[in-house]
């Protein structure tokens, strides 16, 4: 999917259309990537002739230009070309045969240009630059869809809060929205946490416990930081977009769910595929639209706004008027390159307000504001030198010296370089947060 917003936005779209028997004319188009044949009424396709099974077949996406067709048990067969098909790749323009009905499969890619959305929020979601509000357009035109989203951008920058406004603004808004960051469970809590397993299933499970895709069933499961879920548990994920079904660890059959996905990713996951880090079919599967959050720092005319509605939020929460910024302090602001994105501004601003002082009717004072917005270096601190050489140390003693003072160094740096956050810092070092937690208490962080 294209990643410029100014050049609109691509929605992949699965066309059927029925050329002969009573459902002759009756077609659908579907924008995502999987589309289901049958009687059921929740196929996508739903027809009435006798000789067609109440599930017969699914098309699936598999890549940009493939397709793979799988017949789902039917009783009278899939055909294409004369030729019964049970699972196999189906050419664009494709005539299949379920049962004595043909029908024709025709993928589409759309380009479509989204306008600006009129209005500088959508939702929860801040912004009046022009990146933002082609973001919030194409938002409005997608929430009403059970279409798979996939947002992409750095860390801070609010994927997760453009994924609750989707959801708000969705069919889907009075159901559960269930949200699971890879990032931030224990890696061998991941697959439980999604799946959910049954009681016994490995040391620990003492009860049955639903997954994060069961307690989301009619509603939205967001999937923070996907990068870091492993290759293992790709599959599995795949599945479930696929099937819309869910197997639990230790479960013995599947169990069907009807949920809405949108996943976000600091990591740019078509990198990840083309070394290898990420499945191929499953970011397929997952971009049917792609979204994009441009960092704060290409959109310094969000930065006024953005510090406005956080001096607004602190001051309600404390109970006071809400200061002002004035003209020094938004120039600082809008000056700085901002790399932890708005959750920097939002930490910034709110530090400000607690440790700056407040003249009434004169607005915030700069001192303390534009000294946490100034630039960063460029590059870490150095670490700690090692402790000097003692003769009187064993090798073994010594190295364990050495390691604990580059430890302790790296510790304090990470914690600075995220700004106190420990989950952020564990996702960073690729490292369990329990971990880093003992680390932190080891070294007197």
């Amino acid at each position: 999917m294209p990643r410029d917003q100014d050049k609109g936005a691509a929605l992949f779209s699965l066309r059927l259309t029925v050329k002969t028997g009573p459902d002759a004319g009756k077609g659908c188009v579907v924008d995502r990537d999987v589309v289901t044949v049958g009687k059921m009424p929740d196929c996508d396709l739903v027809l009435e002739d006798a000789s067609v099974s109440r599930r017969h077949f699914r098309i699936t996406r598999e890549s940009q230009d493939r397709w793979r067709l799988v017949d789902l048990g039917s009783t009278n067969g899939t055909f294409v070309a004369g030729a019964r098909v049970t699972d196999a790749p189906i050419e664009a323009g494709a005539v299949v045969v379920a049962g004595k009905v043909e029908i024709a499969f025709v993928p589409e890619r759309q380009d479509v240009v989204v306008p600006p959305w009129p209005h500088d929020r959508f939702g929860p979601v801040l912004g009046r630059s022009a990146p933002m509000r082609r973001l919030f357009g194409m938002l409005s035109r997608i929430a009403g869809t059970d279409a798979t989203v996939l947002i992409e951008g750095d860390t801070g920058c609010g994927k997760g809060l453009v994924a609750r406004a989707l959801y708000q603004a969705s069919a889907r808004a009075k159901g559960p929205y269930v949200v699971v960051d890879c990032g931030a469970v224990q890696r061998q809590l991941v697959e439980s946490e999604l799946f959910g397993h049954e009681k016994g299933a490995f040391t620990g499970a003492y009860d049955r416990r639903l997954g994060a895709f069961e307690l989301a069933n009619r509603g939205t499961v967001f999937i923070d930081e996907l990068g870091e879920l492993g290759l293992d548990l790709q599959p599995k994920l795949l599945r479930v977009l696929d099937a819309r079904e869910v197997r639990r660890v230790g479960g013995e059959g599947p169990t069907p769910v009807d949920i809405r996905v949108i996943a976000a990713s600091r990591r740019d996951l078509e990198r990840e595929v083309a070394r290898g880090a990420f499945r191929e079919d499953l970011y397929f599967r997952l971009s049917v639209v792609t979204l994009e959050i441009p960092p704060l720092r290409d959109r310094p005319e969000d930065i006024p706004l953005l510090a406005e509605h956080f001096l607004e939020a602190v001051a309600e929460t404390r109970g006071v008027p809400a200061p002002r910024l004035d003209g020094r302090t938004i120039d600082r602001l809008t000056a700085h390159d901002w790399p932890g994105n708005v959750r920097e501004l939002k930490n910034v601003v709110e530090r400000a307000v607690l440790l700056a002082a407040v003249r009434p009717g004169q607005g915030l004072e700069i001192g303390q504001l534009a000294t946490n917005a100034r630039a960063k270096p460029e590059r870490p601190r150095p670490a700690a030198p090692p402790p000097s050489f003692d003769p009187t140390l064993s090798f073994t003693q010594s190295k364990e010296r050495w390691v604990d003072a580059r430890e302790q160094a790296y510790v304090h740096w990470l914690l600075d370089s995220h700004e106190g956050n420990v989950s952020a810092a564990a996702r960073a070092a690729r490292m369990d947060r329990k971990y880093l937690h003992k680390l932190i208490k080891k070294h007197g962080g």
